[in-house]
């Protein structure tokens, strides 16, 4: 579904100014959301490498666990 970004401007500027803080949080999740998501992937890519180091093997359930607590702690 194609998206009509004049349109979505137009009803954003149609809100009230605290509903359009609420829009730019959500964006903002969505942004963040993203970049934890490449983070993960990033991670999960450099596992092998790590291995071949030498390093113990880590889960796929470990790094998420880590990247979570990361989250947290930045909180």
């Amino acid at each position: 579904m194609p998206t009509d970004t004049q349109a979505l401007i137009e009803k954003i500027r149609a809100l009230p100014e605290e509903r359009v803080a609420e829009v730019e949080d959500f964006v903002d999740f969505l942004a963040g959301k993203t970049s934890r998501a490449e983070a993960l992937d990033w991670l999960l890519a450099i596992v092998p490498a790590l291995e071949a180091a030498g390093a113990p093997p880590i889960t796929k359930e470990q790094v998420e666990a880590e990247v979570k607590a990361t989250i947290r702690w930045r909180s």
